[in-house]
């Protein structure tokens, strides 16, 4: 006789074999793109394992092309936006979450709508009143493309962690004389760092990882970020899958690092902000 909830020993396999193939799907990909970053340009469709192991492909990409240039870029675009983004969100988060005024519910629905339209849609119109207000290849236009992107949610997801703390902080605040900004900056902010953690790695994946506008906004080797200058290894004569595959490496190694700094607090900054907004 089983308890209730207790799986059969049949079930429990199941789901560790459906388990451990899923894990084999989502593992596979980078695996395999690391596997062939270390291999010779000849041996880039090899089904086999590394035979003839090189850094060839890094020392190319690092060496021989701007990728150390798109890296500065890509740094600047995304350090800004990041920074900027999370004290946006942190604020636009704070005041729907403790202020009522005139405009709050259509500036919600606004933030949520934002979220509706797809990239193809918006990078035309995009694109256009960057060319008017002169910021196409300019960094500053794609931070703020990013910021579009990035804050609505995050915007959203602070405000569901800020309705978690107690509105009885602020009042205590108030009462040892602090401003409504000195309160949310020294006593609210301090209490909401998992959901600042989710906010700025939202952000930064937003701008690390995206291709589409970066793309279309950037020209010239100069000015392009990573993601831009990952497309120059493929075109429609050739593809230099070695110098790609070790570009894509290189390219996903600080991402792994934020998210190793950050991961801690993701569960529970996502947690919050899902279930009390």
């Amino acid at each position: 006789m089983r308890g209730r909830g207790e799986r059969s020993p049949l079930a429990s396999a199941g789901l560790h074999l459906a388990l451990i193939a899923a894990t084999v799907v989502a593992v596979f990909p980078p695996l395999w793109l690391l596997i062939t970053s270390f291999k010779p340009k000849t041996d880039a469709f090899d089904t086999s394992l590394v035979k003839n192991f090189t850094l060839g492909n890094y020392t190319h990409v690092l060496g021989d092309t701007a990728f150390l240039s798109w890296l500065g870029n890509s740094a600047l675009v995304v350090g800004t936006t990041t920074v900027i983004g999370v004290f946006i969100s942190a604020t636009t988060g704070y005041a729907v979450s403790r202020f009522r005024f005139p405009g709050l519910r259509p500036l919600m629905w606004l933030l949520l709508i934002t979220q509706m339209f797809p990239v193809a849609v918006l990078i035309v119109p995009l694109y256009n009143l960057m060319a008017a207000l002169g910021l196409l290849n300019q960094p500053i236009g794609l931070v703020v493309t990013y910021l579009t992107v990035a804050v609505p949610f995050c915007a959203w997801m602070m405000k569901g962690y800020f309705d978690g703390i107690p509105a009885e902080i602020d009042e205590a605040g108030r009462v040892d004389g602090l401003t409504p900004f000195g309160t949310f900056w020294r006593l609210i902010l301090p209490l909401a760092r998992p959901g600042l953690a989710v906010t700025a790695f939202y952000t930064f994946i937003t701008g690390w990882a995206e291709v589409a506008y970066a793309s279309a906004f950037m020209t010239g080797e100069e000015n392009l970020t990573l993601a831009g200058g990952l497309q120059s290894f493929v075109n429609q004569y050739t593809a230099d899958w070695g110098s790609l595959t070790a570009a894509a490496v290189l390219i996903a190694a600080p991402a792994a690092l934020v998210f190793g700094l950050v991961q801690r607090h993701l569960v529970a900054g996502l947690t919050a902000g899902a279930t009390k907004s």
